[in-house]
């Protein structure tokens, strides 16, 4: 079984963002593999040592994106693609999702997995754009992956119940939490990660029309959202509590 794993590399939750001239610093941030893309990625190893085959992670980004296949290949993935190209560096979903499509039409695949969403701009719109331009059917925010032969039945979550789904190869899925537990690298992985074959690509490697890569979308602008203000203690007796809270929801917060 090939196994395609989509994955973005993104900064770390933990981080602290920064805004400079209307972009997000990052200067000192530390870039992970997106976590959602992390289930991706072990669960495609799982799938491939129990049905054999290979397991080829996919990213398109700068130079520094190549940190984050190496890490999912000391997880276990065989080996790595990255498309980095100085045009792609403002490319939105749409984009994304063509320039991923043209590198993934020529190759030999049964799955292709990613997470569901990255965290740095929340779209979930890769996943489904790519599987509607490879012509496959996909299935999103999946919980629990099973594949016999060439059928795939899926659980996924769907506002707090849970949807049964079955499909056929070739299918693309999108991974939620709960999914699995992502490993972390052993020492062993990651030595080996360094000598696991990695391609490296870019817009002249793949045969697209660069105005078919025009996105779909501006980003006008990036900013942080407003500090909180300092909650309110009321005092005094119940009544006048809950008259005063109405008073402020009202005319200060105006919720009611």
């Amino acid at each position: 079984m090939n196994i395609l794993v989509c994955l973005k590399q993104t900064f770390d939750t933990e981080e602290r963002i920064v805004i400079e001239d209307g972009q997000i610093s990052e200067d000192g941030v530390e870039f992970v593999i997106n976590p959602y893309d992390e289930y991706a990625v072990e669960e495609a190893i799982r799938l491939r040592d129990e049905h054999g085959g290979e397991v080829t992670v996919i990213t398109v980004g700068p130079e520094r994106a190549e940190q984050a296949l190496r890490t999912a290949m000391a997880m276990g993935a065989d080996k790595g693609i990255i498309v980095d190209d100085e045009d792609l560096e403002s490319a939105d979903e749409y984009s994304i999702a063509r320039v991923l499509a043209t590198v993934i039409k020529d190759l030999d695949y049964d799955i292709i997995l990613g997470g569901y969403m990255a965290v740095d701009d929340g779209s979930a719109q890769v996943g489904p754009r790519l599987a509607e331009l490879l012509g496959i059917p996909h299935i999103s925010t999946i919980t629990k992956l099973t594949v016999d032969g060439e059928t795939v039945e899926v659980e996924k979550d769907v506002e707090g119940d849970t949807e049964y789904i079955q499909s056929k190869l070739p299918i693309l899925v999108t991974a939620q939490q709960g999914l699995n537990d992502p490993r972390y690298p052993s020492l062993p992985g990651i030595m080996k990660a360094k000598k696991k074959p990695l391609e490296r690509m870019d817009l002249d490697d793949l045969d697209v029309d660069e105005d078919e890569l025009e996105g779909k979308t501006e980003t006008l602008e990036i900013f942080l959202p407003p500090e909180k203000e300092a909650g309110k203690i009321l005092d005094g007796e119940l009544e006048d509590q809950v008259k005063e809270l109405v008073h402020l929801l009202r005319n200060e917060a105006k919720v009611i």
